[in-house]
């Protein structure tokens, strides 16, 4: 290869985010699927890049490939600028009243039946013109979605004190906002000696069986309970909140769950809940990339997301945190 001088490289944005999503996922047929191209189309780009720098971006690692040195430089400012042109085209997406516009969002399970659709029916309202996308995902999974960019905004949610909590340093270069406090709700048979109860003591269940659901959900379970002088006899395990709730009104077991699920899905015949006496919740979080507030698109989707009445999930365990 011929090697070109600085001041005559013309590097496009496309090229950019292939080389960025080569360095995330380690092959090109990866990349490929991602963005939305075929596998020859991205060899192509990389063969076009690579003869406009003069230099090989990628070498063959067995089946996949490797980034070359030129590679990784290009690779350490492709988000900047990628996200820089996207700022950009989303001003000039102002300037036409964002009539246009598309915004990917992750979230989790038990908001996909309350916080998404209300969102969705809003922005369609007052921006008929935005597109918005939606993924489902754990928080984990959805806070690396937004630093993949695979995904621009994630609704999450955490735990306090859980030493797995994703907004920590896996979340460290991206803004993350609390939105909402989450209550806490312990789920009992309707013939149990505590359903009369206003709110239970988590102490008073030692003797009882466990449904548990997701595994940072049995996590906080286990860290409640703990400091109670007790370890929850798991008897059931499931991440479907209907198949919880169905499994603690036929009398097989108690379970602790977020107020946001039973909004989510209704508590059938025989099943009731309670608060807990120690006031136990979760946090839910609004995560975006650090900067994505200058694109038009996504400022509107944050504004409506922030402005959404929780009230409309019936959720009186929920409080607003700012």
């Amino acid at each position: 290869m011929t090697l070109t001088r600085p001041e005559a490289l013309d590097l496009d944005s496309q090229a950019l985010r292939v080389v960025q999503r080569i360095a995330e996922l380690g092959s090109i047929t990866a990349a490929a699927r991602s963005l939305g191209y075929s596998q020859p189309a991205v060899s192509q780009q990389l063969k076009r890049l690579e003869a406009r720098i003069g230099m090989p971006v990628v070498s063959r690692v067995g089946r996949g490939v490797r980034l070359t040195e030129a590679g990784r430089i290009l690779s350490r400012y492709a988000v900047s600028v990628t996200t820089a042109l996207d700022a950009a085209a989303g001003e000039l997406g102002e300037l036409a009243g964002l009539r246009s516009g598309r915004v990917r969002l992750a979230s989790f399970p038990s908001a996909s039946s309350t916080i998404v659709p209300t969102l969705l029916r809003e922005l369609a309202t007052v921006h008929p013109g935005l597109q918005l996308s939606y993924r489902e995902a754990e928080p984990p999974e959805a806070v690396q979605f937004v630093r993949d960019q695979a995904a621009d905004l994630a609704i999450t949610f955490s735990y306090p004190g859980d030493p797995g909590d994703p907004h920590r340093s896996s979340a460290r270069g991206l803004a993350v906002l609390p939105l909402w406090r989450d209550e806490m709700l312990v789920v009992l048979p309707a013939a149990h000696p505590l359903a009369t109860r206003t709110v239970v003591d988590l102490a008073d269940l030692a003797a009882e069986n466990w449904i548990a659901n997701c595994p940072r959900c049995r996590a906080h379970l286990l860290a409640l309970a703990e400091p109670r002088g007790y370890l929850p006899r798991i008897a059931h395990e499931t991440d479907n909140f209907v198949a919880v709730f169905g499994l603690v009104a036929a009398g097989l077991g108690v379970a602790l769950v977020p107020t946001l699920a039973v909004a989510a899905s209704a508590l059938p015949p025989g099943a009731v809940a309670r608060p807990t006496s120690g006031g136990d919740f979760r946090t839910i979080h609004l995560v975006a990339a650090s900067g994505s507030d200058l694109i038009p698109a996504v400022a509107a989707t944050t504004r409506a997301i922030t402005g959404l009445d929780e009230g409309v999930w019936a959720l009186s365990g929920v409080e607003r945190l700012r």
